[in-house]
C-alpha cells in the first residue's frame, strides 16, 4: 500500500512531469534527464576505445595532445543536438552533469583513466554573467564524479570576450580565439595530464587555442574529451 507521501509524489509527477532532454517527453519515475529509450538510441561513438580515431586524427599536426575522444555524434534536429541545446541554452545544467557521470565510467575502461586533472574550456566573465553558468563546469563536474578523478573549474581563464563561434568559418574561429587563454594556477597542473573539456568538437579551435595555453606549462600534458563531435 502506498504511503500517503508517495501519493503526493505521485500526484506531484503527474501534474509537473520532469522531461527528457532528449525527446521533451515525460520521464518515467525512475528514468533520470533522459528517457530510456533515448539513452539506448544515443549515437555512441566508441572512440575513447580507438587510438588513431578520427577526433584524435583532426587535431594532427596542429596541438600536440595525448588522446582525444567525444562520446557521441552530433547530428542536425537529433537526440544529441537537443541534449545540448538544453544544457548550453536552457538551463538544464542537470544534462551535463548526466552526461558527464556516464561517459566518465565508459573512459574508465580506457587509457583515457590515467588523466590526473580535469579541466573545462572557460567562458570569459562577461558570458558567464549572461548565462548564469559554464556548460562545461557540468560535463566537468560530472566527469569527475564518473571518473573518480578532481575537476578544477578555475584552472584557465579567458581573458577576452570574443563573439560567438557559430556563425565563423575554420579560420575566422582560430583568429577569433587566438592567444586568448591563460593558466591561473601554474602549481596546479604542473607535471599533470590534463584531461580538456567541452561540449562540442566542431573546428577544434577553441581546444587549440586552450591546449597551447596548458602546454605552456612545465611538465603537462593534455587530452581532449566533448560529449559530441560535429
Amino acid at each position: 500500500m502506498l504511503k500517503p507521501l508517495e501519493y503526493l509524489d505521485d500526484l506531484i509527477w503527474m501534474l509537473y512531469p520532469i522531461l527528457c532532454a532528449a525527446c521533451n517527453k515525460p520521464l518515467y519515475k525512475g528514468e533520470n534527464c533522459i528517457c530510456t529509450k533515448c539513452l539506448f538510441n544515443l549515437p555512441r561513438t566508441g572512440f575513447h576505445l580507438q587510438p588513431g580515431n578520427n577526433v584524435e586524427r583532426h587535431f594532427w599536426g596542429k596541438v600536440k595532445i595525448k588522446r582525444a575522444t567525444a562520446g557521441f555524434f552530433f547530428g542536425k534536429g537529433q537526440r544529441v543536438q537537443k541534449l545540448v541545446h538544453q544544457l548550453k541554452y536552457k538551463g538544464r545544467k542537470d544534462v551535463g552533469e548526466f552526461v558527464g557521470t556516464l561517459l566518465g565510467k565508459e573512459f574508465c575502461e580506457s587509457d583515457l583513466n590515467d588523466i590526473d586533472l580535469i579541466v573545462p574550456v572557460p567562458l570569459h566573465k562577461s558570458r558567464l554573467k549572461h548565462r548564469g553558468y559554464n556548460q562545461s563546469d557540468c560535463f566537468a563536474e560530472g566527469l569527475s564524479k564518473g571518473m573518480n578523478k578532481s575537476a578544477s573549474l578555475n584552472a584557465l581563464i579567458r581573458k577576452e570576450a570574443t563573439s560567438t563561434q557559430t556563425k565563423k568559418h575554420r579560420y575566422e574561429r582560430y583568429l577569433n580565439v587566438d592567444n586568448i587563454f591563460e593558466v591561473n594556477d601554474v602549481s596546479e597542473i604542473e607535471g599533470k595530464h590534463i584531461l580538456l573539456v567541452d561540449d562540442v568538437i566542431t573546428t577544434g579551435s577553441t581546444f587549440i587555442a586552450c591546449v597551447e595555453a596548458l602546454l605552456s606549462v612545465k611538465g603537462t600534458r593534455v587530452s581532449i574529451a566533448a560529449i559530441a563531435c560535429a
